[in-house]
């Protein structure tokens, strides 16, 4: 085959390639979304749909309890892992401080969509800006003469105030919307919203499994790490985007006011308990699914917030455990 009909074969075929290279990662993204509401209907609502006849609690059966409940057993994993080695490094702040930070991606996100008809997702627009203000945060220390907490401080309240002022500048009328950010809910969290909280999550356990001995390795001796050819920096910059996934992925049930708390708390309240770092990372880890499950169930029995019941759950189980340690 010579001649035009050869070179309108050839051309013909490269339309059919480019066609198939543009339509591999739709198809993907669509076997994935599949695997997923598959997962979240036959696995997790199946066995909520079980444990709701065993109990004979009926809202285990309802579908947007299923999502919170999945939301807090995730959150209850990556809150206290990535929060162990803040809370060992003295960095308690950076949880709240990327938070308010993110309260900020989220007003700038609401704020592209009111003005100029962008339509950003405003967890998308919160992680963006949270993994910046984690950054920032990290040069600040590193390239001037700020001490850690002084930093943190500047970071949170810039934060904050980009954020109010973008709510201004729309005559407030994006307050409703950015409300459900500030102090969570449990009814609004929707399927897209669990699928980016277990992906998250699944970024954040699998990044720890890898990088768990350099953590570490920083976390107790940043001196000793630096001295051994360590890249402390990278270490560093991974711990910050770490938190920032999981302030932004615990948004929509903490609320940005309350989301740092499950960073700290259930650590604190392991460090009583373990005898080692790896000990203290269990029960942290334990000390948050039980906070974010009784939280949760405490909520929609009494109409409460949600994030605000789960931490006043983690707090007392921090007190029943000084106190259980202080009597002992």
């Amino acid at each position: 085959m010579t001649g035009p009909v050869a070179l309108a074969a050839t051309d013909l075929l490269a339309v059919e390639f480019s066609a198939a290279d543009s339509l591999a990662p739709l198809l993907v993204t669509d076997a994935l979304t599949g695997v997923f509401d598959w997962f979240l209907t036959a696995v997790v609502g199946g066995a909520f749909s079980w444990l709701a006849g065993v109990t004979g609690l009926d809202f285990l059966g309802y579908p947007y309890m299923q999502r919170a409940y999945l939301s807090v057993l995730c959150i209850g994993v990556v809150g206290p892992l990535v929060g162990s080695f803040l809370v060992y490094r003295d960095l308690s702040m950076v949880g709240d401080t990327l938070a308010h930070t993110a309260f900020a991606g989220v007003a700038l996100a609401l704020f592209l969509d009111a003005t100029l008809g962008l339509a950003v997702p405003p967890l998308l627009g919160a992680l963006v800006v949270a993994v910046v203000a984690a950054l920032v945060v990290q040069a600040l220390v590193e390239y001037t003469d700020a001490r850690s907490d002084a930093a943190l401080a500047m970071v949170l309240t810039g934060g904050f105030a980009l954020g109010s002022v973008l709510i201004s500048l729309t005559g407030g009328g994006i307050s409703v919307g950015i409300n459900q950010y500030l102090f969570g809910s449990l009814a609004t969290v929707s399927r897209a919203d669990v699928g980016l909280l277990v992906s998250m999550g699944l970024v954040v356990v699998g990044s720890v499994a890898v990088a768990y001995r350099p953590l570490v390795y920083v976390t107790f001796d940043e001196t000793a790490a630096r001295a051994s050819r360590l890249h402390v920096r990278a270490v560093n910059t991974l711990l910050s985007v770490l938190t920032a996934f999981v302030v932004v992925s615990a948004m929509r049930i903490m609320g940005v006011i309350l989301v740092a708390a499950l960073l700290v708390v259930p650590v604190v309240t392991a460090s009583r308990l373990g005898r080692s770092f790896k000990q203290s990372l269990l029960y942290g880890v334990l000390a948050g699914e039980l906070a974010g499950v009784a939280g949760v169930t405490v909520a929609y029995l009494y109409g409460l917030a949600a994030g605000g019941s789960i931490v006043l759950v983690a707090l007392a189980g921090f007190v029943a455990v000084a106190a259980g340690r202080r009597l002992a």
